[in-house]
């Protein structure tokens, strides 16, 4: 699997033949529930592990310090387990948590998560904005992951509610986003989040524009937020 390969060395993350084997099943699991669930429109073999596994994986620079060694990660709309799983895969101590609303695709989390037998990892099928006001996830994590889930003013009011103080949101993006930045700075104070990092993604194969942005939580969360589902999409802050 040299594309794999390469792009964790690239990210200077450390891999052997277990965890790129675990990486392939990953990828024939993906492959045969995509058949009849539609997961993902990716499923060319070379362009799910740099679209996909590695896209994930260009989070990890971001992480806290701490969050790999024991520490917790929520993905919000986690889809297919991008980027939660391939996260949890490299860090194995990264105890990770799935957020899915749509029932096939929590369902194959659930069966991802059992074949690779992989630990400290459970999938809630539920929308965010339900779960964020459960006293066990609230304010609980190290950091939040979303890839593809929605503009940052949407995303802020319901992500941080899951962060802990000092905890982050990673925000995949891609593009021109000072219209979206500056359009999220009134939901970030109400948030109690900074915008504390822009960081541009250097590897093969993702060069079009990819950057994460990160979002720390330095204030107060009101207990409001997140506002019932469906709201924050349709009246962002």
């Amino acid at each position: 699997m040299p594309t794999l390969e390469k792009g964790l060395a690239r990210l200077g993350l450390s891999c052997g033949p277990p965890l790129l084997a675990a990486f392939h099943r990953y990828y024939e699991e993906l492959a045969a529930w995509n058949r009849r669930v539609n997961l993902t429109r990716i499923v060319d073999y070379e362009r799910v592990q740099t679209l996909h596994f590695l896209d994930s994986l260009t989070a990890a620079a971001a992480l806290p310090e701490e969050a790999p060694n024991g520490g917790r990660l929520v993905d919000l709309g986690a889809g297919a387990g991008f980027p939660g799983l391939p996260l949890k895969m490299v860090f194995p101590r990264l105890r990770v948590d799935l957020v899915e609303s749509v029932g096939k695709k929590a369902a194959f989390l659930r069966h991802v998560t059992e074949t690779l037998a992989l630990r400290g990892v459970d999938t809630y099928h539920v929308r965010a904005e339900t779960l964020a006001h459960d006293p066990a996830h609230r304010g609980a994590y190290d950091a939040v992951v979303a890839r593809g889930l929605a503009p940052l003013r949407v995303l802020v009011e319901l992500a941080l509610p899951f962060c802990r103080p000092g905890g982050v949101l990673i925000a995949h993006k891609k593009g021109d986003l000072a219209r979206e930045v500056e359009e999220a700075r009134a939901a970030m104070s109400v948030m109690g989040g900074e915008l504390v990092a822009r960081r541009c993604v250097d590897l093969d194969g993702l060069r079009d524009g990819r950057v994460l942005l990160v979002v720390k939580r330095v204030g107060a969360v009101p207990a409001r937020y997140p506002r019932r589902p469906g709201i924050p999409k349709k009246r962002p802050l």
